[in-house]
C-alpha cells in the first residue's frame, strides 16, 4: 500500500520539478515550437502552387474574356456591313424595278396612241395582242432578271456574317 499512492494523493500534492523535468519539458516545447514552424512553413509552400494555378486562372479568365469581347465586336462589325450591302442593294433593285415599270408604261402610252389611229378593228385587235404579248415577254424576262439580283444580293449581304460563322465554327468549335 505504501507503494501506490492513490491518485487523490497524487493530485493533492504539488508537482515538484527537478532540473531533468525541467529539461525534458523544455525539449518537448522546443520540438512542438519547431513541429509548428515546419507545419507553417509547409503550409506556406503548399500555398504556392493554388496561388499559381489560381494566378494562372484568372489570366486565362482575363484572356478568354477579351476574346470574346473582340469577337462580338467583330460581329456586330460584319452585321452591320451586311445592314450597308443589303439596303444598298434593295436601292438599286428598286431603282431597276421603277426603270422597268416606267418603260413598261411608256410602251403602253404608245400602244394607246397608236390605237387611236387604227383604220380597221383588225390592226386594233393585232395592237392589242401585240401589246399583250410583249407585256407578259417583258415580265417573265424582269422576273427571272430581278430574281437572279435578288439571290445575288442576299449572298453578297450574308457573306459578311457567313464569315463571322465560319470563323466561330474555327476559333470555338475545336475541343479545349
Amino acid at each position: 500500500m505504501a507503494i501506490k499512492k492513490s491518485a487523490e494523493t497524487l493530485a493533492a500534492e504539488p508537482l515538484a520539478l527537478t532540473d531533468e523535468s525541467m529539461s525534458t519539458v523544455d525539449k518537448v516545447a522546443s520540438k512542438t515550437v519547431y513541429a509548428t514552424e515546419a507545419m507553417a512553413t509547409d503550409a506556406m509552400g503548399a500555398q504556392k502552387p493554388f496561388l499559381k494555378a489560381l494566378t494562372h486562372t484568372e489570366k486565362t479568365m482575363t484572356k478568354t474574356a477579351e476574346e470574346m469581347v473582340s469577337f462580338g465586336q467583330g460581329n456586330l462589325e460584319a452585321f452591320t456591313k451586311a445592314g450597308q450591302i443589303w439596303a444598298a442593294g434593295v436601292q438599286e433593285l428598286g431603282k431597276q424595278m421603277a426603270a422597268t415599270a416606267q418603260a413598261q408604261m411608256d410602251h403602253t402610252v404608245a400602244t394607246i396612241k397608236a390605237l387611236t389611229s387604227v383604220k380597221s378593228f383588225k390592226e386594233a385587235v393585232d395592237l392589242q395582242s401585240t401589246l399583250a404579248r410583249s407585256t407578259v415577254e417583258k415580265a417573265v424576262a424582269e422576273t427571272g432578271k430581278f430574281t437572279d439580283a435578288s439571290l445575288k444580293l442576299a449572298e453578297q449581304a450574308w457573306a459578311p456574317v457567313t464569315a463571322r460563322v465560319t470563323l466561330a465554327v474555327e476559333k470555338f468549335g475545336r475541343p479545349a
